[in-house]
């Protein structure tokens, strides 16, 4: 584990355990005034059988935690199969992950996908969000990615846009859940110089995001919900889904789709034809 993956671990781990309160791990709590929020370094130290030398050196990332003491914690902690899943990440960042650093190009196989499928969105997601591939009627529904240098076509980038703001209905929870998102690509990122500036630029550019990524909420992109009101197609309630290249994990196919007979199913197939005339997908390259 690196000394920045220590010290990322410790400072989830402190951010976790300040959620929590006695009574929620089982503990009695007197109600007297606690001078820092949630669980003491001693409790969570007790709860995980381990010393409270050994808890605080792990919080400030001083120490190198094993696989069980790990789970132990994540026990007590409460974690959640993503923030669990993120944990491990940074405490088995040892491993190495030099071919992340590389260019990447989009998949053949998911780039034929994208070209046949005309009537769903539908992008290709690589490291750190950046956006890889997609098809015309994606880039109706969310923007022209053609039109945006390479270097910025980044999803997380997009989102935090005023043009997403005024897009998504649930701006909020959409911004949420990808900060949360982008955090837990952090986990298996180390020492990227663009995951770097991504994160420095948009804290510098946006208030919201540098809470949000402070707070160190943690989520896998699995499944989802989203409102959108277009210009064109009007109110849509798409259902998200993401699927992972078996020849690269790196990259991931992101699709919306709506229940046939629904009016969000009948306002893509509009925007379908509206775009029929114009062949927007393009894939694109990113470092």
């Amino acid at each position: 584990m690196t000394r920045g993956a220590a010290i990322e671990l410790g400072q989830f781990l402190k951010t976790r355990r300040a959620e929590l309160t006695p009574r929620s791990v089982g503990l009695p709590d007197s109600g007297a005034h606690r001078r820092v929020p949630g669980l003491r370094r001693e409790e969570v130290a007790m709860l995980a059988a381990i010393s409270t030398d050994y808890y605080t050196r792990l919080e400030q990332g001083r120490m190198q935690v094993s696989e069980p003491v790990l789970s132990a914690i994540a026990r007590v902690l409460r974690l959640n199969e993503d923030q669990r899943a993120y944990a491990f990440e940074l405490a088995g960042r040892e491993t190495g992950r030099s071919r992340r650093h590389e260019v990447q190009t989009v998949n053949p196989q998911l780039q034929r996908l994208l070209d046949d499928l005309v009537s769903i969105p539908a992008m290709v997601l690589g490291r750190q969000m950046d956006v890889l591939a997609w098809n015309p009627l994606a880039a109706a529904l969310v923007g022209d990615f053609g039109q945006i240098p390479p270097e910025d076509r980044n999803y997380a980038k997009m989102v935090f846009s005023d043009r997403m703001k005024d897009l998504y209905a649930d701006w909020e929870d959409t911004a949420l859940i990808t900060v949360a998102q982008l955090r837990m690509e952090a986990a298996h990122s180390a020492g990227s110089p663009r995951l770097t500036a991504l994160v420095n630029e948009l804290s510098e550019r946006d208030p919201d995001f540098r809470r949000w990524w402070a707070a160190r909420h943690v989520a896998a992109r699995t499944v989802g919900t989203k409102t959108l009101n277009h210009p064109v197609a009007g109110t849509l309630v798409l259902e998200w889904d993401t699927l992972t290249a078996s020849t690269d994990p790196d990259q991931q196919l992101v699709i919306w789709t709506a229940k046939p007979g629904t009016p969000t199913h009948d306002g893509l197939r509009t925007l379908a034809s509206w775009t029929a005339g114009s062949h927007q997908a393009a894939p694109g390259t990113t470092s």
